[in-house]
């Protein structure tokens, strides 16, 4: 039976002018030893295709697989996170709320201190060298504040734009907070074939909620080894 760890990532690196530290900036030499982590130790990083076939042929994945996934769209997965990622030709995946592309997070203003967010040529320069942009929903609200007509926009929206200025079909999403508040249907009736909510550890594969794969919340301390063995 195939398994994998979907890594949730936000910064990589050190926070910018003006910024400080909180347990979302996971160091370079951090994010490296992690990645060492997971070749170490036999889990297989994939990309977003293949583990959206895993969903249907769970067999075509390696026995320990691993989605290494980001959330926003911070600059720093392009500047910092994507050279590591490079040194040992692993892919990933980048959550990106479309109405803050090329801006910054205004979104959590009031608790992360504000750093740029990639604009739409960075994107595509992350698509060409193996990072695949995804969806973290339009404006980044929490589904729990959202009527079910502002959260099938949010998803809709945010999947038109994408598609329209990436030139890739996008299935894959990430719940903001990681709240979902029920929205199995509706992210499914907006195209997206698995959708991710954040905390948890490996999973067996195919998950029985396709629309609710949990991920490993990964910070600065994180005993990645610890985490993935599941204690």
């Amino acid at each position: 039976m195939s398994r994998i760890a979907v890594l949730g990532y936000h910064k990589v690196g050190p926070p910018g002018p003006g910024a400080w530290e909180t347990w979302y900036y996971v160091p370079e030499d951090v994010f490296a030893a992690h990645l060492t982590a997971l070749r170490d130790g036999g889990w297989q990083p994939v990309d977003g295709a293949t583990f959206l076939r895993g969903l249907i042929e769970p067999g075509t994945l390696p026995e320990r697989a691993a989605l290494i996934t980001f959330d926003d769209g911070y600059r720093s997965v392009l500047d910092v996170a994507l050279p590591c990622l490079e040194r040992f030709s692993f892919p990933g995946v980048l959550f990106v709320p479309t109405d803050f592309v090329g801006r910054t997070n205004l979104f959590d203003a009031e608790s992360e201190p504000e750093e740029p967010l990639c604009d739409w040529g960075e994107l595509r320069e992350l698509e060409r060298r193996g990072v695949a942009v995804a969806s973290h929903t339009a404006s980044h609200r929490t589904f729990s504040e959202l009527t079910p007509s502002e959260r099938a926009l949010e998803l809709e929206r945010s999947k038109a734009v994408l598609e329209a200025k990436l030139g890739q079909t996008v299935q894959l999403v990430a719940y903001p907070y990681g709240d979902d508040d029920g929205a199995a249907a509706q992210v499914r009736e907006a195209g997206y074939r698995a959708a991710f909510g954040y905390g948890g550890g490996p999973i067996s594969m195919p998950p029985e909620d396709p629309y609710r794969v949990e991920r490993l919340a990964i910070g600065p301390d994180s005993n990645l080894e610890a985490m993935l063995h599941g204690s």
